[in-house]
C-alpha cells in the first residue's frame, strides 16, 4: 500500500524546508516573493513550468512537491505572508 498523501502542506517536508530556506537566504526570499506576488494565473503557469523542469532534471521529490504546493492559491498566499514576515 502506498504511503498516505499529506493532508496539509505542513506535512510536506520539502515545503517547510523551502520556506525556511527563504527566511535564511535573501536570494531565495526575493525569488519566491516575486513569484508569489504575481497574479494567480501567471503564478500557476510559472509554477507548472518549474515543476515540469524539476521533474525533467530529476530533482529531489521533496523539492518537486514543495514547488507544486505553490499552485494552490491559499497556500501561495500563506507562503507569501510567511516569507514577508521573516524578512523583518
Amino acid at each position: 500500500m502506498p504511503p498516505a498523501a499529506p493532508r496539509s502542506v505542513a506535512e510536506v517536508k520539502g515545503f517547510v524546508d523551502l520556506l525556511m530556506a527563504a527566511c535564511n537566504d535573501a536570494k531565495i526570499n526575493a525569488t519566491l516573493e516575486r513569484l508569489l506576488a504575481m497574479p494567480d494565473e501567471r503564478r500557476k503557469g510559472l509554477v507548472h513550468a518549474w515543476v515540469t523542469d524539476l521533474i525533467i532534471e530529476e530533482a529531489p521529490k521533496d523539492l518537486v512537491q514543495a514547488v507544486a504546493c505553490l499552485m494552490d492559491d491559499a497556500v501561495a498566499e500563506k507562503a507569501y505572508e510567511v516569507i514577508f514576515k521573516c524578512k523583518r
